[in-house]
């Protein structure tokens, strides 16, 4: 393997001329460069990164934990939302000329520490974590001293963290559906444990208050569980109870929700829009797009949450950071209006909660 020592005799140079070829970082003259990248090239020369690294501390290495990538047989039918966060990250690390080094956690707590350890041996300059939903975690201390930036979690710490604004999502299509003469709103929630239920109820609340409607706790129901595996073996009995409040609209925690609430309804002899509107949340496009109708749904901005986290982490390597930026930022993004909602003239229709006989 050639060194850069074997590059400068064949070049008629010194190895300190190669290394200010390399670097760019000291004049050359145009033929005595040529003649240093000609024998890097015949020499089939590679340059020890590690060196480089030793030598600037700038690694140009970006790491990012997510378990985006083990948790794609999850979402084979619907695609992979999470994935978009890491788009939006790998766009803005590229314009700054690094690489950004990705371990996925496999969906378990307990392989993080290892992972942050091996990022902090090859020496990145700083760290992505993307949590799968929005929730607290606890990051070891060992990560302290380089730059961090949670992504759709946050910690008791106040590291920066960027957030998906739940409650001002939900609050945009609560609010929408009502100027669409739409007042029995329904709501199939997340599991109370998730800390975007509890923000998108509000958000639901606080729209039917700014609109002059009275909460109904009837219209809003549990609508899944925490395991993937059964997520949602409470649909069927939820989705019963909220008929019964005679909703004009249903809003679904999320597409893949919404995706059976439509075999429900249709199962029960419901027309959707004709006789009842479902709006969902995440707006994933590979099920809101195909269902038919296509499906209202309030958008998850994760590919504008991988962006700016990657410019928040990037800000802090190079300390252009404004002494007055808050750690925790949330994101929002717009409602997509599509043929599963309709405008309502006042009427409520009577529907039947229970599956039609055949």
């Amino acid at each position: 393997m050639a060194t850069i020592y074997d590059v400068a005799k064949a070049a008629g140079v010194s190895p300190k001329t190669v290394s200010r070829v390399m670097n760019g970082d000291a004049p050359v003259n145009q033929q005595t460069r040529e003649s240093v990248e000609r024998a890097m090239l015949d020499l089939n020369y590679v340059p020890s990164s590690a060196a480089r690294t030793m030598r600037s501390q700038r690694s140009g290495l970006i790491g990012m934990i997510t378990g985006a990538i083990s948790t794609s047989h999850h979402f084979e039918d619907t695609g992979l939302p999470e994935i978009y966060l890491v788009q939006g990250a790998q766009r803005v690390i590229d314009q700054s000329n690094r690489t950004l080094l990705i371990a996925d956690s496999g969906g378990s707590a307990e392989r993080i520490p290892a992972l942050l350890q091996t990022f902090l041996e090859h020496r990145v300059e700083g760290i992505l974590y993307v949590a799968e939903y929005h929730r607290e975690v606890s990051l070891p201390l060992n990560v302290r001293d380089r730059p961090v930036v949670l992504v759709n979690c946050f910690d008791a710490a106040d590291t920066p963290a960027i957030l998906p604004d739940d409650e001002g999502g939900q609050f945009a299509l609560v609010d929408g559906l009502v100027k669409r003469g739409h007042r029995r709103i329904g709501y199939l929630t997340l599991p109370q444990s998730q800390i975007a239920s509890g923000l998108r109820v509000d958000g639901y609340a606080r729209a039917l208050a700014a609109n002059g409607i009275d909460y109904d706790e009837g219209l809003v129901q549990i609508g899944a569980l925490p395991s993937i595996v059964n997520e949602f073996d409470l649909l069927w009995d939820a989705l019963d109870r909220v008929l019964r409040a005679e909703p004009t609209v249903i809003c679904c925690a999320n597409d893949k929700m919404a995706m059976r609430v439509y075999g429900l309804l249709r199962e029960r002899g419901i027309a959707i829009p004709q006789q009842i509107s479902v709006a969902g949340y995440d707006d994933y496009r590979m099920i809101a797009e195909h269902l038919h109708p296509r499906l209202t749904s309030a958008e998850l901005p994760y590919a504008a949450m991988g962006a700016l986290a990657a410019d928040k982490l990037l800000r802090l390597i190079g300390g252009t950071v404004k002494p007055n930026e808050p750690n925790r930022e949330v994101v929002s993004a717009p409602v997509a209006w599509r043929e599963s909602v309709q405008t309502r003239d006042g009427v409520v229709t009577q529907l039947h909660s229970r599956r039609k006989d055949p």
